[in-house]
């Protein structure tokens, strides 16, 4: 399955330094222009912009002529653009942390992943510590809220045990 990205998943893999198990779990990863600009904008995170402006090979830039005019005007240009292309492409997973824009990814029946579930599924195929890179990744600044993080942490624990079964 290949995957569609938002900026706010590609920003915080890269500042991790987690961004290439996008391609073991995904093998690609398309991105609109108008998140392509949003990695590589001044304000971005210079180990960002150095990543987007010598990209790997997996990660392929889309142009979309038209955005989906039913977006919600909330959302910001990455966002709409990602919500787009994904309908463009169904086969894909939308891959975005903004509630309002999996709001409206599912309201188009898109299905989304998180930053927290690409590490999760990076930590099942034993890429990295997820306790760990959880703690590191709050560091970053995202938001996480502790029902939430719990949450994800005990649906984590679920499939490392469905694992150790199997």
């Amino acid at each position: 399955m290949s995957a569609i990205a938002d900026t706010s998943p590609l920003n915080y893999l890269v500042r991790l330094d987690y961004s290439d198990v996008l391609q073991d779990i995904y093998r690609t990863v398309s991105v609109p222009r108008a998140v392509l600009e949003e990695l590589s904008h001044p304000r971005s995170p210079g180990e960002v912009r150095a990543w987007i402006a010598d990209a790997p090979r997996w990660l392929k830039l889309v142009d979309i002529d038209t955005l989906d005019p039913a977006l919600p005007a909330n959302l910001g240009p990455g966002e709409r653009a990602a919500i787009t292309l994904a309908r463009i492409e169904p086969e894909s997973i939308l891959l975005i942390d903004d509630r309002d824009g999996r709001l409206a990814a599912a309201e188009r029946n898109i299905e989304v992943a998180g930053t927290m579930t690409v590490l999760s599924e990076a930590s099942l195929r034993g890429r990295l510590n997820f306790r760990e890179t959880i703690a590191r990744l709050k560091a970053l600044g995202f938001r996480l809220s502790a029902e939430h993080e719990s949450a994800i942490m005990k649906r984590h624990e679920e499939k490392l045990r469905r694992m150790r079964l199997s």
